[in-house]
């Protein structure tokens, strides 16, 4: 205010002086002086309107909201990647139980074919006995080397798995596990995201072991390796027979989902 009321001040002086000899309307200085004196009360009317504080206060409060946001992003993310993990591991728990189911329903089955084949004879009890425990020391050997690759999986040492899953299926061909090992090994690729390594190891799946449990899980896998390399009409086709030929099962509920997520897509 008061470098306006100076500013005024000289202008109308200035004026006075002109005026003998200038009139004001012709007056470079008090012209210069009016333009002056009209940018002073615009620099007032600024600094008089409270907009320019709501808006810096307005700016800070949208700052602290980003901050806000990025934390619950960082939390989020750590959330899912921890959900993955215990997932995979759950997967991978199950998958064992039930491989221990089986083992020992394999065991119990044994003794009970042996059994009927034994004879009257001391000498014929005898090889029954002996035909028998044959059977169950396999078994036993066949679900040690299995639990041993598997538990390398669980800890997440998929390269120890690896090949801890090849050397059973090269020692036990005809093993009940060998579908499950193979689908495994395909198991410690896809995990790792070596989807062009995965894809063939979950077909040999498909292809050699038709009998296996794993079938369902292992053309899921198949279908997942296709959509991963962006072979999506390979994964649409894959993915469509899982639902077809399981449609009860998790497998195809799976399946199912992720056909929903490639429309969505655009896929």
């Amino acid at each position: 205010m008061h470098i306006r009321a100076t500013a005024g001040a000289i202008v109308m002086a200035v004026g006075l002086a002109g005026c003998v000899t200038t009139p004001p309307s012709e007056d470079p200085v008090l012209i210069k002086l009016t333009e002056i004196d009209q940018r002073l009360q615009k620099v007032e009317r600024l600094t008089n309107n409270d907009s320019l504080v709501e808006l810096a206060s307005q700016l800070e409060e949208a700052r602290r909201e980003i901050r806000d946001l990025r934390g619950e992003v960082e939390t989020l993310a750590h959330e899912t990647q921890g959900a993955s993990t215990r997932q995979r591991d759950q997967y991978v728990d199950i998958d064992r139980r039930l491989q221990s189911l089986e083992s020992r329903g394999a065991v119990a089955r044994a003794p009970a074919s042996a059994g009927g084949a034994v004879s009257s004879s001391t000498a014929g009890a005898a090889a029954g006995a002996a035909a028998a425990s044959k059977p169950a020391a396999a078994a036993a050997s066949d679900r040690a080397r299995y639990q041993q690759a598997f538990d390398l999986l669980k800890d997440a040492r998929y390269t120890e798995a690896r090949k801890e899953f090849e050397l059973f299926m090269a020692d036990h061909p005809t093993s009940d596990l060998a579908g499950h090992s193979q689908y495994w090994l395909g198991e410690t690729y896809y995990v790792t995201q070596q989807f062009e390594q995965a894809l063939p190891e979950f077909q040999k799946v498909l292809e050699s072991y038709p009998d296996s449990r794993k079938l369902p899980d292992a053309m899921l896998k198949v279908g997942y390796c296709h959509y991963e390399l962006g072979q999506y009409q390979q994964a649409s086709a894959q993915l469509s027979r899982v639902v077809q030929q399981y449609p009860e099962s998790t497998a195809a509920r799976l399946a199912a989902q992720r056909l929903d997520r490639m429309k969505s897509e655009g896929r």
